[in-house]
């Protein structure tokens, strides 16, 4: 009989659940807590262990439990959500989520993949924090765009130099983080060969993305929210819409996506002959988006550079 366990994640205590056997405890979120929820584990050797993603404080014990050779996969909270809505489970405490979870596992059977190493979990860090800096840039840029008070325009000027200084120091610390990695350092020079592919989106892929040119090309679609799906009930055709997934990757397609319409020949006819049959012009964006990583994906399965003849559009 297999055995799925699940994981509620707390800032100082995690409740486990065993499915189907229904044995619950909890241990402690710190060293001792995650090495006694390891043995306890390791007799029940289960086909997967599944953590719900917690803000953050999953993170070590996921990384602790991975460690030990165990099945670990870190689930989405709105999928296990739903599930429990599904089950018209309403009350809602850390043992009860715990099982939740466990069944969640059982019947879902997510796939287990690698976790990230401590050296990609730095970088996707740093891509993250440069990517709030720049969110905070920005917002000082439009106040500062809508004072007519200089002691508060002076404000948001000394703040945008502040924020700038650290983008430019952030910058500084990915570039060296990703060329003092010799297999980074391929991968990003290989990324960017491609029009309209700059660094930040490489090293996106990079930190965010890291089953980029192991999947086939429906799969890292759908990692990144890029694959449609469709709404339709007998005789009734919804429209079809993109969702879920990686927002931070698929934002940083969308961008370069952008780009591409106006400096990458090939998708840039691609574009255009999508708005030519019809197509609205976030639909055709999408479709470029898609496209560019569809693209990305075998070049890094092939670890072969761009080629602007072999990726050139077919006709639609």
């Amino acid at each position: 009989m297999e055995n799925f366990v699940g994981v509620d994640v707390s800032r100082k205590c995690l409740d486990v659940h065993v499915a189907p056997s229904g044995e619950a405890f909890q241990v402690s979120r710190d060293a001792d807590g995650i090495e006694r929820l390891v043995q306890r584990l390791k007799r029940c050797a289960p086909a997967i262990v599944a953590i719900e993603a917690t803000g953050g404080f999953e993170t070590v014990v996921a990384a602790g439990l991975a460690a030990a050779q165990l099945p670990v996969v870190v689930v989405n909270p709105a999928q296990v959500r739903a599930f429990a809505r599904a089950l018209g489970q309403r009350a809602k405490t850390d043992p009860i989520d715990a099982a939740v979870i466990a069944r969640f596992a059982q019947a879902a059977r997510p796939v287990v993949r690698p976790l990230p190493d401590a050296q990609t979990v730095a970088l996707a860090e740093l891509v993250a924090r440069r990517r709030q800096i720049v969110q905070m840039l920005v917002a000082e840029q439009q106040r500062r765009s809508r004072t007519g008070d200089q002691r508060l325009a002076r404000s948001c000027e000394r703040l945008i130099t502040a924020l700038a200084r650290e983008l430019a120091d952030l910058d500084a610390s990915l570039e060296a983080a990703v060329r003092q990695t010799p297999a980074w350092r391929e991968k990003e020079d290989l990324l960017r060969s491609t029009p309209s592919v700059g660094p930040v989106l490489a090293r996106t892929l990079i930190a965010d993305l890291p089953e980029l040119g192991q999947l086939t090309r429906r799969r890292i679609s759908a990692l990144a929210g890029l694959a449609p799906w469709t709404r339709q009930s007998g005789q009734w055709r919804g429209r079809s819409f993109i969702g879920g997934g990686r927002a931070t990757v698929r934002g940083a397609l969308f961008m370069a996506a952008l780009v591409a319409t106006r400096h990458n020949a090939p998708l840039k006819a691609f574009y255009q002959r999508l708005l030519a049959a019809g197509k609205a012009k976030l639909a055709a964006l999408t479709a470029v988006a898609r496209k560019l990583l569809t693209i990305l994906n075998a070049m890094v399965r092939d670890n072969a550079r761009w080629d602007e003849a072999k990726h050139a559009a077919p006709s639609i």
